[in-house]
């Protein structure tokens, strides 16, 4: 078994497929419309799926927000520089929800960032070895 991807909705598809390959540096894997369900899913990823995780972007057509609740946490990106991937993500539009720097209680460094539906995204500093 592997993991293949991460489904969330999202209201506008347009601004989250920009979020994730302008700001995150995805590419968008594929985008196919679903007329008879009224749904559109698009998958987005560092690399091809037969590779590795990604996450699908489902919009259905008749909704226009989504109440996230509180129990999904979060998406988790390794970054060879959370200062530096930070300082990116501000200058390509991204939203940046805190700040580079160690995780309370820990070595680890982290930041979260937060795409257009409030979906956080935590920034993993890799370690040095």
């Amino acid at each position: 078994m592997r993991l293949l991807h991460t489904m969330i909705r999202v209201a506008d598809l347009d601004a989250s497929i920009s979020f994730y390959t302008e700001v995150l540096g995805m590419r968008l894997l594929r985008r196919n419309d679903y007329p008879a369900g009224r749904f559109t899913l698009a998958f987005v990823g560092y690399e091809d799926e037969s590779l590795g995780a990604v996450i699908e972007l489902t919009h259905n057509w008749d909704v226009s927000n989504y109440e996230l609740g509180n129990a999904f946490g979060h998406i988790a990106l390794e970054v060879d520089d959370a200062y530096i991937a930070c300082d990116d993500i501000r200058a390509r539009g991204g939203n940046v929800v805190r700040d580079a720097g160690p995780m309370k209680g820990g070595r680890s460094v982290i930041a979260f960032v937060e795409d257009p539906d409030g979906y956080k995204i935590e920034l993993i500093q890799k370690k040095s070895k």
